[in-house]
């Protein structure tokens, strides 16, 4: 039976690592590209990416790629491609808004991707139909977000119009005069939307989420009372805040500055594209900043999530090279905390405070930052006009996909089996009319460590963990002649225990490893084997002496 299939490999039951396969016989469609960010329990790493192992499952068995399309210019919807698309055998065009393609294009250009056999990175304009294989015609539509140029999706297939509705709020005064396209969502309405994917990330807020234009007038007012430099972090993306900031600068007479990589290349890339206006005068260099008096000065400064070795945190700290942060400095965090970031975040705000620096943030005042997501009338708003058969929530938790379900789809009268909350992992089909879920695979989440090489993988986060929290020992056991020498072992501790003392435990330690070895015996002696038996044996019994359980790398070397 031939029917479209639906494949969330990211962007189902957390906000982040947005990726959509959307396959119908043998062609497939990638929706957005993004990454996530780790949790608490994945020390040392980077960033997520989304599984594609699905995805090279299907293209093994002939399935051909025609296209991918990126929503808008944030990182959890396009972050992934420089390493998603090194494992292409063959890249298919990618798509995009102006301000998107130029995000993604430096983006491959800082990866040394830029021209790799061919990749093409292709802008579309609103309402613009563009046809990606046999069977599949792409429209996008104009939505106000936190990053100008997104665009919602329109994806007609042989099995009915799939409105893809990714992250959007309803501006009712835009910064940029771009409105949501009511207008055509009325029109495929009328025309027929089968299935409606929604951003639900909001749907726990009943009232409309407030106009951006809101925030202006309180940087302003904290601007105008400010005796030092006026610092301001907020998400690098952000185009509209920053233009908001220079309006605010030329009229108050500042010079504005940006400092830290990403703010200063969106910055750039933007002002290219005319979707930032910066008047001749207002910004000035970096390297140009002891040439002004403080408070003829405003700091636009990337790290708002307090990131480590974020421009901000160097300048917390003392040890940024352009930015020294003063008592008659204000600093400004105009970003709300991204959950799981709360550590570094508020780290950040308390060192400054400590140093009796005047810093002020959403919790103390909310003005300072507005979402840039639809709440759930808002939510209910887009829904009346497509009219959708079926709605599936996405972009959110499961809290979320949870109110979506009560706040916007019972409350428009959809029931249960007309609202699709799939599991991870689970496909949507879609045949004749009809939407359900029809397979399920797994998933798991892909890390990036450093460099970006290979895949950390469970097994080196729960050694990293065991490391964090009971440290590891090292057995250096020396053997000459193929016979080991027990008695000259010599016990490293790392974040075990401070060795001069604890000269019990190293005392057991040494008898413990001496009866493992001796109770295997010289057929048993190998390197192999005598490194496994003392691992696992003496990691059991440690832990029922001292309730702990480090790392035991056991070393044998050859004197």
């Amino acid at each position: 039976m031939k029917q479209l299939k639906i494949v969330p490999i990211g962007g189902l039951g957390k906000v982040t690592q947005n990726m959509f396969l959307y396959m119908y016989e043998k062609e497939i469609l990638i929706v957005d590209c993004g990454i996530g960010f780790p949790d608490d329990y994945m020390p040392g790493v980077d960033m997520l990416i989304p599984d594609t192992t699905y995805l090279h499952e299907q293209l093994a068995e002939g399935k051909e790629l025609v296209g991918i399309v990126i929503s808008h210019g944030h990182e959890d919807h396009m972050g992934a491609l420089p390493y998603i698309l090194p494992e292409l055998e063959e890249i298919p065009p990618i798509w995009g808004s102006p301000l998107t393609v130029g995000f993604i294009q430096k983006k491959l250009q800082d990866k040394k991707m830029q021209g790799m056999r061919n990749v093409q990175v292709n802008t579309f304009e609103n309402r613009q139909t563009v046809k990606l294989g046999e069977h599949f015609q792409v429209m996008p539509l104009a939505v106000p977000h936190s990053v100008p140029d997104t665009r919602h999706l329109a994806i007609t297939t042989p099995e009915g119009l799939v409105y893809h509705g990714s992250d959007f709020k309803l501006d009712e005064h835009p910064l940029d005069g771009v409105h949501a396209d009511f207008e055509t969502m009325k029109a495929l309405g009328k025309q027929g939307v089968a299935l409606a994917l929604i951003d639900c990330l909001r749907a726990e807020q009943l009232e409309h989420t407030p106009s951006e234009t809101t925030v202006g007038p309180e940087i302003e007012k904290l601007m105008r009372h400010t005796k030092g430099k006026f610092v301001v972090t907020l998400m690098s993306s952000h185009i509209h805040r920053i233009q908001q900031i220079v309006n605010i600068c030329q009229e108050l007479g500042r010079k504005i500055v940006f400092i830290g990589r990403s703010v200063e290349q969106n910055v750039q890339i933007a002002s290219s594209l005319k979707k930032l206006k910066i008047p001749q005068g207002v910004m000035i260099d970096k390297r140009d900043l002891e040439k002004h008096k403080d408070n003829q000065l405003c700091v636009v400064i990337a790290g708002s999530q307090g990131q480590e070795g974020s421009s901000l945190i160097r300048a917390v700290y003392g040890e940024h090279r352009q930015v020294q942060i003063k008592a008659d400095d204000k600093v400004v965090f105009s970003a709300n905390v991204i959950p799981g970031n709360e550590i570094s975040y508020y780290r950040a705000i308390n060192e400054l405070a400590g140093n009796g620096v005047n810093v002020i943030y959403p919790d103390v005042n909310p003005l300072l930052h507005q979402s840039g997501h639809a709440s759930a009338a808002e939510q209910r708003d887009v829904v009346k006009l497509l009219q959708p058969k079926f709605l599936m929530p996405i972009g959110g938790e499961d809290r979320h996909r949870a109110k979506f379900r009560e706040y916007v789809a019972q409350a428009l009268g959809y029931t249960k089996d007309k609202t699709l909350t799939p599991k991870v992992g689970e496909i949507i089909g879609l045949s004749k009319g009809e939407a359900k879920v029809v397979d399920s695979i797994e998933i798991r989440s892909r890390t990036v460590d450093g460099l970006g090489i290979g895949d950390v993988g469970p097994v080196v986060l729960s050694d990293r963990r065991s490391m964090g929290q009971a440290g590891m020992i090292v057995l250096i056991i020396p053997r000459q002649r193929g016979k080991l020498n027990i008695k000259k072992m010599e016990v490293v501790s790392k974040g075990f225990v401070f060795m001069k003392e604890a000269e019990e435990v190293i005392s057991f330690i040494e008898k413990e490893t001496a009866n493992i070895v001796n109770h295997l015996g010289k057929k048993k002696n190998s390197p192999k084997a005598v490194s496994e038996a003392v691992e696992r044996k003496l990691g059991r019994k440690l832990y029922k002496v001292i309730q702990r359980e480090p790392m035991i790398i056991p070393v044998i070397m050859d004197v």
